[in-house]
């Protein structure tokens, strides 16, 4: 497969970070006087929609605005959850792989998460200096098709493919007008895919 550029998704394709959010969202929910009951299992179907609706699913008897507050509470609880651990949670071969891809191609990440998660992402992995760019909904407010396409025009990017691992990655992928390569390690099964990897490091061979 030909592509100049690699956009990444991160929660399901460089890491799985459901452990320790689950754990900062109920930190988050007995501060707020409800109970703490959110595992990594409940939560796990909600990685890769948007915040909005993450707040929706994750809240549903909550008003609209208690529901943003608690939301919110969620997402600082979750920075200072994943700031203070060590996070060794990347799939195996991740940042060696990225390294070695990064000889060859740009390296991007796009996610539906919120201002500052995909920053954490590149400060634990310490990818700064191979990462050229990212954005996320919590920058654009748009829906993650439109995320990318924003990404790709401000990089001037022509030749991409996206590495994401849901059925909504596979839309937003198609939506910006690029192939897809599903993750199948991750968290979802998508309807189609042009490139199928089982483990990370698969992405040398492809690409």
């Amino acid at each position: 497969m030909n592509a100049e550029s690699l956009i990444f998704d991160v929660d399901g394709t460089l890491w799985d970070s459901v452990a320790l959010v689950a754990k900062g969202w109920n930190l988050a929910l007995r501060e707020a006087g409800l109970e703490a009951s959110c595992t990594a299992d409940s939560i796990r179907p909600l990685f890769g929609k948007t915040m909005d609706e993450i707040a929706a699913a994750f809240l549903p008897g909550q008003p609209p605005a208690r529901r943003s507050e608690i939301m919110d509470s969620c997402m600082a609880w979750e920075n200072r959850v994943l700031w203070e651990d060590p996070c060794r949670i990347f799939y195996p071969g991740v940042l060696e792989t990225l390294r070695k891809l990064s000889r060859r191609h740009r390296l991007f990440i796009v996610s539906n998460c919120h201002l500052g998660y995909i920053e954490l992402v590149v400060e634990k992995g310490n990818l700064g200096d191979i990462v050229t760019d990212h954005l996320c909904f919590g920058e654009t407010g748009t829906c993650k098709a439109q995320t990318i396409r924003t990404l790709m025009e401000r990089n001037g990017i022509t030749s991409a493919a996206y590495i994401g691992d849901t059925q909504g990655d596979l839309e937003a992928t198609h939506g910006a007008g690029l192939p897809f390569v599903w993750a199948a390690y991750g968290f979802g099964t998508p309807e189609t895919w042009e490139a199928k990897i089982d483990s990370f490091p698969e992405l040398e061979k492809l690409f």
